[in-house]
């Protein structure tokens, strides 16, 4: 007898013997009739999907997958905001309903797929609430969340959407100091649904905090003063913290993370079934071609964390990632490293709220570009 075949492991799986769900960040009528996005969650261990704007411009500008359904919705005179709904609620109740066997076997724990209302929402509280509302509604699925811009109007619009049982992931999340707002909402709403006697255990949501954004930016920054820096010692710092930013500041949120879902208060949630708001790595995809393209997979690995891959990163991981326990090593290098970004002169709140104001541009551009494509097919 030959000595035994040793089957390789899927290093997708080992993400998930870290405690850490991996969520697909694409969607494309395609993957689901064609049986990739099923293949997933039975070979990857596929947990969710998350959707956003920019994802449906691609899917429907650059594929054929949409030209028969656009037709047909032609025929009904509808406006370009209603056509683009159809197409997408119709992807996300049928990649739910594949997913529905995860949101089952993990009792309401993951499962779930995301459709964000209009980015151009953003900083309308009440607009926010009524189109979460409705597309929760429209889409009927318990495993779905509606995505909400983590801008300063979306807080109050995540805390009245979370006390009706509506599942909310909070997106457009940069700064720590926002996270712990997000947090706290989620807390006062499950405060009030226990106190009306509800069910906290059917109620999920996530907290979408940016990664690779936050390099790009921070380098750029870096970058120019190094240009014009002549002291050796602050071109050595500058040079070190060189795409190292970026991991420390979701480090850090995670013991944020830690701190929030302990304690009394918590405990007393927890008891009556509650989950945590888990803290979701979203922008995970390296921009920079000098940098690993798994690095924002690899360091930021931990217990009751989600990471949304989009499919190249997924494809790289599962070809060459290294499952470790990073998130919560090197914690004391991640604290000097931010402590040494604010010496060098870059202020993180003002990176932090560039960079929200940019991503609701970045999405609210391909939104107008989806609708304008919507209405050459739907005249």
């Amino acid at each position: 007898m030959g000595a035994p075949h040793s089957v390789a492991v899927n290093p997708l799986k080992g993400l998930q013997q870290h405690g850490q769900s991996i969520w697909l960040d694409y969607i494309q009528r395609s993957i689901i009739t064609n049986g990739d996005l099923k293949r997933m969650v039975e070979e990857d261990g596929l947990g969710g999907v998350t959707s956003n704007p920019a994802i449906f411009e691609k899917a429907i500008n650059g594929s054929s997958d949409y030209t028969e359904a656009l037709k047909n919705l032609a025929k009904e005179r509808l406006d370009p905001k209603t056509v683009y709904e159809r197409l997408a609620i119709k992807d996300i109740q049928d990649a739910a309903d594949i997913l529905r066997s995860v949101y089952d076997r993990t009792h309401k724990r993951d499962g779930y797929v995301s459709l964000e209302v209009s980015p151009h929402l953003a900083t309308d509280t009440s607009g926010t609430v009524a189109e979460a509302r409705r597309l929760w509604r429209e889409v009927g699925r318990p495993n779905v969340m509606i995505k909400v811009p983590g801008a300063v109007e979306g807080i109050p619009a995540v805390e009245q959407l979370l006390g009706e049982g509506i599942n909310i992931n909070v997106t457009l999340l940069f700064a720590q100091e926002r996270y712990a707002q997000v947090a706290e909402a989620y807390l006062k709403a499950l405060e009030q649904v226990a106190a009306r006697g509800g069910e906290l255990g059917s109620i999920a949501s996530v907290a979408s905090f940016f990664i690779s954004r936050i390099d790009v930016l921070v380098d750029r920054m870096l970058a120019e003063r190094l240009k014009a820096s002549t002291n050796p010692d602050e071109q050595a710092t500058l040079k070190g913290l060189m795409g190292k930013v970026a991991i420390a500041n979701g480090k850090q949120t995670y013991q944020a993370y830690k701190r929030i879902f302990s304690g009394p208060r918590w405990e007393r949630l927890a008891g009556k079934g509650a989950n945590t708001q888990r803290v979701l790595w979203a922008s995970t995809s390296t921009k920079n071609p000098d940098y690993r393209d798994v690095l924002y997979v690899e360091e930021l690995l931990g217990a009751e964390t989600v990471n949304t891959l989009p499919p190249a990163t997924l494809e790289a991981f599962r070809d060459h990632g290294q499952a470790r326990a990073s998130l919560e090593a090197s914690l004391d290098d991640a604290n000097a490293t931010m402590e040494a970004l604010a010496k060098v002169g870059i202020s993180m709140s003002e990176v932090t709220d560039k960079l929200l104001e940019e991503a609701v541009r970045l999405f609210s551009e391909p939104f107008d570009k989806l609708l304008d494509t919507v209405r050459r097919h739907c005249p």
